[in-house]
């Protein structure tokens, strides 16, 4: 359910609203706009006096949400939210873009990457320092060490960084050390991990998993969300259908439904979507012309000796020509990266 007050409503109404909303066993969320007040309310809703709330003289109308996600619904936040992290935002008119190596190999290439990708106009790095490969033969990552490289690139280019985590027991580390927390596509409904995750107040990168429906990862968002934590940014990476000739099936049409029905960010990954370094770059600027949020792109400074993901990784080179058209496309559709 979610009320919209009318713009002369006092904080003192706020206040009363919210607590006979409580005294009635729901949740209040107030959602303060430029121009309007919501207030979205979670819990059995179908045992309140809907006509009594619309009664009172500071409440315009009363909604329904039908959707079984509430708190990730437009209709909940009507505004687009807007995520701080240090000194960058992810949402609004501001593009975001993600960038550095699928995993961190070492200390000389992922300072390396980081420089690379910053100058080229990156506002974030990402690197795997925990990796979930199809097979338990591949290369897993650096683990601990890899997070602990990734904070010395930190420190040395100021870009905030972004890992995957994979387990709810690193979750400490991942709070200390992450400035962005990732859930990779596998762990999507990983239920435990979403609730814990949901319980700090890191920003997370939540990626769609296999074979995941849209409802499907809004749900995932709402478990995040329903724990208290807001700051959610939602990841297309591709979707396994019938096609084998691409790594993935990139769903742009994802980001416009999205946009529709959620007031999060979204992010397009080519990289994993294409499984092939001479799509990233293409896909990168549809994803940006279809109105995504920003972009996350594997960059490695020697993709053909990659320890993970080599063939859809492209160089700093590629990486920094490409953040020129997309500048270019950026401006057409008056945002800025």
């Amino acid at each position: 359910m979610v009320i919209v007050l009318h713009p002369s409503v006092t904080t003192e109404q706020i206040e009363e609203l919210k607590a006979e909303l409580e005294k009635g066993g729901c949740s209040a969320w107030p959602t303060y706009g430029e121009f309007q007040t919501i207030i979205g309310v979670v819990g059995s809703t179908h045992k309140l006096d809907k006509d009594k709330l619309a009664s009172k003289n500071y409440v315009e109308k009363v909604l329904s949400v039908q959707e079984p996600y509430k708190k990730a619904n437009r209709v909940f936040h009507p505004e687009d939210t807007v995520i701080p992290i240090g000194n960058q935002t992810i949402g609004g008119n501001k593009l975001t873009i993600i960038a550095g190596p699928c995993s961190v190999e070492s200390e000389s290439q992922i300072l390396s990457v980081a420089n690379q990708v910053k100058a080229a106009g990156a506002g974030f790095l990402r690197g795997g320092a925990y990796k979930p490969r199809t097979s338990p033969y591949s290369f897993q990552g650096l683990k601990e060490e890899g997070l602990e490289l990734l904070k010395i690139a930190r420190a040395e280019t100021g870009l905030p960084i972004v890992s995957e985590i994979m387990s709810v027991s690193k979750l400490d580390k991942f709070v200390e050390d992450v400035d962005i927390i990732q859930i990779g596509a596998r762990n999507m409904q990983n239920f435990d991990l979403l609730k814990a995750v949901g319980q700090t107040n890191k920003p997370i990168l939540l990626k769609r998993g296999l074979s995941a429906t849209i409802e499907e990862l809004l749900m995932s968002a709402e478990y995040i969300m329903a724990e208290g934590n807001d700051n959610v940014i939602l990841c297309e990476r591709g979707i396994r259908t019938f096609e084998t000739y691409t790594r993935n099936t990139l769903d742009l049409s994802a980001v416009l439904a999205i946009k529709k029905l959620s007031h999060l960010p979204v992010i397009i990954d080519p990289s994993h979507a294409a499984g092939k370094w001479w799509m990233v770059e293409a896909l990168s600027k549809a994803s940006i012309a279809v109105g995504a949020d920003g972009l996350i792109i594997e960059v490695h400074n020697d993709p053909a000796n990659a320890s993970c993901d080599g063939p859809q990784s492209i160089t700093p080179e590629r990486f920094a020509s490409l953040m020129g058209s997309l500048e270019q496309i950026a401006k057409i559709e008056n945002r800025t990266i």
